[in-house]
């Protein structure tokens, strides 16, 4: 006898709202993190901290950037306009208000719908 097993096949696709899915601050990263990324290893640990937001469609990314960058003292370590990341770094504060800075715009002005600004 032949033992026919019925499989599923799920296929799963991104649909390009406008959304900001991920903001995540990390106050004090072990400098491994900076390393592995590819960014400057040659910080002030203990003051120091990243920002990672996700948001679609991935392109935003790109207004984003210029808005973390205008609106604080941060450094831009990653920018994807294929995927929707965006990586940047800096002093604690900085990255606090770069960060609130872009979900509030894209909240407020281009009606994104937006997950909570995390810390940790």
């Amino acid at each position: 006898m032949k033992d026919t097993q019925e499989q599923i096949r799920v296929v799963q696709e991104t649909v390009a709202g406008k959304e900001i899915t991920l903001a995540h601050i990390i106050g004090g990263p072990a400098p491994i993190i900076y390393t592995k990324l590819g960014m400057n290893p040659t910080v002030d640990y203990q003051s120091s901290a990243l920002g990672i937001m996700n948001m679609t469609p991935p392109e935003s990314t790109v207004i984003a950037s210029d808005i973390a960058l205008k609106s604080a003292d941060v450094y831009l370590g990653f920018a994807d306009r294929f995927t929707g990341t965006l990586i940047i770094s800096g002093e604690i504060a900085e990255v606090i208000t770069a960060i609130t800075a872009v979900v509030s715009y894209f909240r407020d002005v281009l009606g994104y719908v937006s997950c909570d600004v995390t810390k940790r």
